[in-house]
């Protein structure tokens, strides 16, 4: 955080339990911006509440960004399943100002990810994703493949103390070896560049518009 409050860096996003005092502090004294990820309403009151504005929840994001709308004016990034540029706008045309995108960047050339984890993705579809908190004691998605491999049935697993939250100790660490994943999987079939990606998604997007745009009135 040091390291990045001395270059300055304009945004941040956070994650879990709302960022302390000292690193708000610290990002707004130069007019940084800090972003949280929420799951629910009562999470959105309280990143509001701390001054700030990786884990995956049960509420659709549609649902989420419109209830938020209702007490909170600010810039919103919509998450959940953004793997294309008709998903890019399909989120600012339900209240957000920007759409959030994390697996599909996971399979690309740059990603430090390994190629056995980038292919399970290309794999894999949405039925292929477990939602459980038994790796952190808090909820996430992970590729049911990467499970298996760890010996464990991704059909009974067993739920852990939320209360404990690990993220590095355990036998099986996520997500080193329990592959973190959204359940837009079935729509990512290689791993291009990230400029590729973000080539096809503004080609996406636009399609989606031009679309939208001749629908009848």
């Amino acid at each position: 955080m040091r390291t990045c409050v001395d270059h300055k860096m304009p945004r941040y996003i956070t994650s879990l339990r709302a960022p302390v005092k000292e690193i708000l502090d610290a990002v707004h004294s130069y007019g940084g911006i800090v972003m949280h990820d929420v799951i629910s309403i009562r999470h959105a009151h309280k990143t509001l509440e701390a001054g700030a504005g990786g884990h995956a929840g049960m509420l659709s994001p549609f649902a989420l960004v419109g209830e938020v709308r209702k007490f909170f004016d600010g810039p919103i990034a919509l998450s959940g399943s953004i793997a294309t540029g008709d998903a890019v706008l399909a989120a600012q045309a339900a209240g957000a100002d920007f759409a959030y995108v994390g697996t599909r960047f996971i399979a690309t050339q740059e990603a430090h990810a390994t190629e056995e984890y980038k292919q399970s993705l290309v794999d894999a579809a949405a039925a292929d994703i477990v939602y459980t908190n038994l790796f952190t004691g808090v909820h996430g998605n992970y590729v049911k493949r990467s499970i298996v491999n760890a010996g464990l049935d991704p059909d009974n697993l067993p739920a852990s103390d939320p209360s404990k939250m690990n993220f590095g100790s355990t036998r099986t660490k996520a997500w080193k070896d329990i592959w973190g994943a959204g359940q837009d999987v079935d729509l990512i079939d290689d791993s291009p560049t990230v400029a590729e990606v973000v080539g096809r998604m503004k080609a996406e997007y636009e399609a989606a518009r031009a679309r939208i745009v001749g629908l009848p009135g």
